[in-house]
């Protein structure tokens, strides 16, 4: 009888656990999500021809929501690495 909880105890111990939970993963995609959205609205613009000025470089788009958004997805992204689960 005390081999049982013993095997059971090592059964346990070989499972494949992965180093995040399922809502970290989540919070990373998330994270990535947002970042990419924020590099793509970061790009773009400016004129082929080097002597025509380009307002939409100073558009508030490039200049506000696009660093504001990379921001958040860092901040996300370390929220997703640092957060711990409740103990199952």
């Amino acid at each position: 009888m005390e081999n049982k909880p013993a095997i059971q105890q090592e059964e346990n111990s070989n499972r494949f656990q992965f180093a995040f939970g399922r809502i970290n993963y989540i919070l990373m995609i998330a994270g990535l999500i947002v970042l990419v959205l924020g590099y793509i609205l970061l790009s773009g613009g400016g004129s082929d021809d080097p002597n025509t000025f380009n307002p939409a470089m100073f558009d508030s788009r490039r200049l506000v929501v696009a660093p504001i958004l990379i921001v958040v997805g860092f901040v996300v992204e370390i929220l997703a690495i640092m957060y711990k689960g409740k103990k199952q």
